[in-house]
């Protein structure tokens, strides 16, 4: 919370040029109506849900602060640290070193990203959290709790379901196993599928009082502009540089000593991100959803780096996976 504490007497998010994701959301917690046109940002409620409690307080009791970005940064705030505490499980477990496992977590909690976008009364501190769960119940073995981390997923951020059905498949594909294993993870991940689309097509179809299938949803995100040159304004856009900057050529140099899945599901994930930031025009903002897929595992590579760390193979110290 002391980290996004400027948006509550600093700056004000809605006043920021260009449009406003945070004046959705501002008006998600309040209750009033909503812009026209924007469907599918007005489908991302559970951020703005949590918000909810904290805001009716804080309107009659606190009356210094920005009721509605008090109850935003509360929930972002609990979102990040949760985020944070995955990390630092993950990082533990993959490398056997509680200290490493903390300076990663803190390095995530001190990128640009977090402060200034995730804790800034936007939503993405969900997405990054779920993001990081599911990589928790893969790492582990969890595979039943994809379902679950599959539909609060889709109820944070309509691109959390691409990126998670990504990332699981990735990883499916690259981790061996008994073929009977296989299976069972993959109706697992099957199942994800279906409850996250399901969750999408429900929300959005309320959202827009029609039935929204989605690709409706991706024909409403479309700019309609040049693929490439869209790239290209995405990575040269100073935005992306302010959270990748150092975080991406320190994070290249040990990702080789991270589990392979991991690694290569974040790789993949991220690229996805990137052309989805490229179809809608983001600029700079692909940062954010490309920070939720890829910055953990860039985050505990630079922790290694930074510790200095030498051992040949991080994987030989990691836990057996638990049981499904």
């Amino acid at each position: 919370m002391g980290l996004g504490y400027p948006t509550l007497n600093r700056y004000e998010p809605r006043a920021i040029e260009g449009p406003s994701d945070t004046a959705v959301y501002y008006q998600l917690v309040i209750g009033e109506p909503h812009p026209v046109g924007r469907d599918y940002m007005r489908s991302r409620i559970l951020v703005p849900l949590v918000a909810k409690p904290f805001y009716w307080f804080a309107r009659s009791h606190l009356k210094s602060w920005e009721p509605v970005f008090f109850g935003l940064l509360v929930a972002n705030s609990l979102f990040c640290a949760t985020a944070a505490c995955f990390l630092v499980r993950i990082g533990d477990r993959v490398i056997g070193d509680p200290g490493i496992a903390l300076l990663s977590g803190t390095l995530y909690l001190l990128n640009f990203a977090i402060s200034n976008l995730q804790l800034a009364g936007l939503v993405d501190s969900a997405e990054a959290c779920f993001m990081l769960a599911v990589t928790w119940a893969l790492l582990t073995g969890k595979w039943a709790w994809l379902p679950l981390w599959g539909t609060l997923g889709a109820l944070a951020k309509e691109t959390f379901v691409p990126f998670a059905l990504v990332f699981t498949l990735a990883w499916w594909m690259i981790e061996p196993g008994q073929s009977s294993t296989r299976r069972v993870r993959a109706a697992w991940a099957a199942a994800m599928g279906a409850a996250s689309i399901l969750t999408l097509i429900i929300l959005h179809s309320i959202a827009a009082s029609h039935m929204v299938w989605p690709w409706n949803i991706a024909a409403q995100a479309n700019a309609r502009v040049n693929i490439f040159a869209a790239l290209w304004r995405s990575v040269s856009n100073h935005g992306f540089w302010y959270v990748f900057g150092w975080l991406l050529p320190l994070g290249l140099w040990r990702l080789r000593r991270l589990p392979r899945p991991w690694v290569i599901a974040s790789i993949i994930a991220a690229l996805v991100a990137l052309l989805l930031g490229a179809w809608k025009d983001m600029l700079g903002n692909v940062a954010r959803p490309m920070f939720d897929v890829m910055g953990p595992v860039l985050c505990l590579s630079v922790a290694l780096l930074l510790s200095g760390h030498s051992q040949a193979k991080i994987g030989s110290r990691s836990r057996p996976s638990e049981p499904m």
